[in-house]
């Protein structure tokens, strides 16, 4: 069973019908046992980072996706679910995150994002992903496939080897991690059509191995 992380935040149903369309049980849930038990975790998010920071630890829900990760298990990060995986986020001043990642969430603006023709922001709809894995969970993918995408931040991880995926919106950015037994993506595979459930798909074939 994939658990589907709920802290109030997060188009939940929407990722866990998904999950179910690919042939995955999964449960939306808040219950820290239900998670404990759970084969897989999907972490998904929508909105301010600090203000999800703060439902995860209202909801006492922090230590039970630390505790989860550490077993080995797959887990899966989307859109905000990304980012807060990463040890601090610059959105709205600085905040801490869960540390699973060493490295900063930051806004689109400076750097190649800064010149007379900014980009505009949030960067909303689709985009392609050149992939530097092809690993399971993006096992099924390839550059020419486009993925919907909709935020103002991005991560930058310390280590580059956690970059499954980047995408180019002025500049390249990682859009997809692969670090351990944890994956991310910061477009929605939920709302990316076919391409998008087979990296769901792939995510449950990880998370049956694991339970079998």
């Amino acid at each position: 069973m994939i658990a589907v992380v709920d802290y109030g935040m997060g188009n939940l149903r929407s990722v866990a019908k998904a999950l179910e369309k690919v042939g995955a049980e999964a449960v939306v849930t808040s219950d820290a046992a239900v998670i404990a038990d759970s084969a897989g975790v999907v972490l998904p998010g929508v909105g301010a980072f600090a203000d999800c920071m703060k439902n995860l630890d209202r909801s006492r829900l922090t230590r039970p996706i630390l505790d989860f990760i550490a077993t080995g298990r797959p887990f899966f990060g989307i859109c905000l679910g990304l980012q807060l995986l990463f040890a601090e986020s610059f959105e709205f001043g600085r905040h801490e995150g869960l540390g699973i990642v060493k490295g900063s969430v930051v806004r689109f603006s400076g750097g190649p994002f800064e010149g007379k023709d900014r980009l505009k922001i949030p960067h909303m709809g689709w985009n392609r992903v050149t992939w530097h894995t092809r690993e399971a969970p993006f096992d099924a993918v390839s550059d020419d496939d486009y993925f919907y995408f909709v935020h103002s931040f991005y991560v930058v991880p310390e280590n580059r080897d956690a970059a499954a995926g980047t995408t180019d919106y002025g500049g390249q950015f990682v859009s997809a991690l692969r670090y351990k037994n944890v994956f991310a993506t910061q477009f929605h595979p939920e709302k990316s059509q076919e391409k998008g459930l087979s990296i769901l798909k792939s995510f449950a074939a990880l998370v049956d191995q694991w339970d079998s």
